[in-house]
């Protein structure tokens, strides 16, 4: 009968659970590195590779100047609904010059702004998480999503940068978001046509800052 087959079934993982088999290959030491680094600075490769991806990118040397450049994309993109959940990076850019009020309902903004964990400059990929990002939503919600990273958050490779996530959060305390973004979301499910935005922005920027 079916429920016998279930048991016994479950009585199987549950024998195999009590003596796990080995590794294959134990001892064998893993390559410290897959992916050799490269000559290329880590923030001209990380660009590089964002914009390849359909990302934005812009260098500021500091954070009047990225006040300065995010109000000019403001007013050519008609912006008017910022969103910003995260308070610190708020009062950086209003003790700069920011002059919009901000927009208090993701559901309604034009654009979210938010930091992030990483950069990872192989991949030309953000690592966003729920915690630097002000929350599960600001990055994937908004219609545009700006990102705002500094220099010595550049890691050369993606393990790089899990690395630099478990020194900085101790294991029970992982934010309950980490993602790996590189450039808007796309699709090509639909007669393998190219479709960006569809599961998120569909536009994103990443200024990076001096640090």
């Amino acid at each position: 009968m079916p429920s016998n087959a279930r048991t016994e079934i479950l009585q199987k993982i549950k024998r195999g659970l009590q003596t796990p088999t080995p590794l294959p290959f134990d001892g064998v030491p893993a390559p410290e590195e897959v992916f050799a680094h490269t000559a290329t600075d880590p923030d001209i490769l990380f660009a590089e590779n964002f914009t390849r991806l359909q990302g934005n990118f812009s260098f500021c040397l500091t954070t009047a100047e990225l006040v300065q450049q995010l109000q000019q994309l403001a007013q050519r993109k008609a912006w008017g609904k910022w969103f910003c959940n995260d308070h610190d990076l708020r009062r950086q850019l209003v003790q700069n010059g920011w002059s919009f009020v901000w927009h208090e309902d993701l559901a309604s903004c034009n654009v979210a702004i938010t930091g992030c964990e990483a950069l990872v400059a192989r991949t030309g990929s953000m690592v966003l998480s729920s915690q630097a990002s002000g929350g599960r939503a600001p990055s994937v919600y908004a219609p545009a999503h700006v990102c705002v990273a500094y220099s010595h958050q550049l890691v050369y490779n993606i393990g790089d940068a899990l690395s630099r996530l478990q020194k900085k959060y101790p294991l029970q305390h992982l934010p309950s978001l980490i993602s790996f973004a590189s450039g808007p979301s796309r699709t090509a499910d639909i007669e393998k046509t190219l479709v960006t935005g569809v599961h998120g922005p569909k536009e994103v920027f990443c200024f990076l800052l001096e640090s």
